[in-house]
């Protein structure tokens, strides 16, 4: 399995974002990882609105988060991210990230995606340019 390198997101918990134990609702480190998504294919050039131009969806197919510690109203989180790809299943890629407070490990967890266009029809990579592209900033 391939990986990319490192990337940092951060965000600070906003009012919103916790339950009425005061503690960040379980559901919204799923909006945090697509967040840390969302930057990390910015920085290397392919943010979401170029590939949606190009007709290029990438839509969750499986998740999963294993939650250690809470997080808290206006605390100032730290998300790292990596990108992987199994060279059988090209035309998927795994986001792995984990939370982080003050270098305290909160949760780690997974989303997998897999490229299609404008039907929901799963796309060969091989014969996408932009694709190729992406897959060389990413891993090479």
């Amino acid at each position: 399995m391939k990986e990319s390198k490192e990337f940092k997101s951060q965000i600070r918990v906003i009012y919103a974002d916790i339950d009425k134990m005061g503690i960040v609702y379980y559901g919204k480190y799923f909006e945090y990882f697509e967040y840390a998504r969302g930057e990390a294919l910015r920085d290397i050039g392919f943010p979401y609105k170029l590939l949606e131009e190009n007709n290029l969806y990438l839509p969750v197919i499986e998740s999963h988060l294993e939650y250690f510690l809470p997080a808290k109203y206006d605390d100032f989180l730290t998300i790292h991210t990596k990108i992987y790809y199994d060279e059988n299943k090209r035309s998927r890629l795994k986001l792995q990230c984990e939370t982080y407070l003050n270098q305290k490990l909160l949760n780690r967890g997974y989303t997998i995606h897999v490229f299609v266009n404008e039907s929901a029809k799963p796309l060969r990579l091989k014969n996408n340019i932009l694709i190729k592209a992406l897959f060389e900033k990413l891993f090479n």
